[in-house]
């Protein structure tokens, strides 16, 4: 493989997403750390699996996209290694067969020398959910029930599933940092669904943003950033999370930046220019999750 390829899949595999998926295991490890029991290899081998099953999903969100016809045109969606000719159809398809069947075969690796047979239902959701956001016959991305699917998923799935591994029983104490979490993840998808609204709507992809309009998925994507300060608030003020929880005030500046810069353009396209914002969001608000969980 040449460097130029190999920058293709590094472009494919959309690396500044995967924050969404290290940040919830990191804080299940936490949560099972605080009882004594984090395994790091352990760990190191369900944070492998979740990361080639993110990977997974994002190409194969291109290669589904692409052959349906939803990526066309002036989409701005995905990583665009199809569009651009980086990457064949076929390379694609089958990087996304090998990445899951590696990711089965650790997950059913860690169930069998761990004996967490009920996980089986839990990781079967995980690869249903990840492969059917756009693959049809159920495209429920499409249906506009991907943040709702991405919320569970790298909220209390992840979260609690980590967690799971380690303790080797399920925490439902860790269930109420999910909450923040997943509606981050939430917001994540909601946010970048804004700039492809009218594209997505000509190719009948209707994402919730697409379903609520341009008013309605800015009110939704300003009710996430609320539900988040909100729930953090009250985890804060029940000492369920220490005081440091308290600074994620400091972020407020980027929803109030975000939401000026919607409401002041109607080319929603550039809206995609400010995507980083959210993530540096997510992230920053993450590691203060965790320092709250210490």
């Amino acid at each position: 493989m040449n460097l130029e390829k190999l920058k293709a899949w590094v472009q494919a595999s959309r690396p500044p997403f995967f924050v969404a998926t290290l940040i919830p295991l990191t804080v299940g490890a936490v949560l099972a750390g605080r009882q004594g029991a984090l395994s790091v290899p352990t760990f190191l081998l369900v944070l492998l699996a979740c990361f080639l099953v993110h990977f997974a999903t994002n190409i194969s969100n291109d290669y589904f996209d692409h052959i349906q016809g939803t990526d066309a045109g002036k989409s701005i969606g995905g990583s665009r290694v199809l569009q651009e000719g980086k990457i064949s159809v076929a390379e694609l398809g089958r990087a996304i067969i090998l990445l899951y069947s590696v990711a089965a075969m650790i997950g059913f690796y860690l169930t069998w020398t761990l004996k967490l047979w009920a996980l089986v239902p839990l990781m079967s959701l995980a690869f249903f959910s990840s492969l059917f956001y756009v693959a049809p016959p159920i495209r429920y991305g499409y249906h506009g029930l991907g943040e709702l699917f991405v919320g569970v998923n790298m909220g209390p799935v992840m979260v609690l599933g980590t967690a799971w591994v380690l303790l080797g029983r399920v925490d439902w104490t860790a269930l109420p940092i999910t909450l923040p979490i997943g509606l981050s993840v939430a917001l994540i998808m909601n946010y970048q669904n804004l700039p492809d609204i009218d594209t997505d709507r000509a190719t009948g992809k209707r994402t919730l943003a697409v379903r609520l309009g341009r008013k309605g998925a800015l009110n939704l994507l300003m009710a996430l950033w609320m539900g988040i300060y909100g729930s953090v608030a009250i985890l804060a003020l029940v000492g369920y999370l220490s005081p440091v929880a308290w600074c994620t005030l400091l972020t407020l500046p980027i929803p109030i930046k975000l939401r000026k810069i919607a409401l002041a353009t109607r080319d929603w396209v550039k809206l995609d220019d400010y995507g980083k914002y959210v993530r540096i969001f997510y992230f920053i608000n993450g590691i203060i999750l965790i320092a709250g969980l210490l």
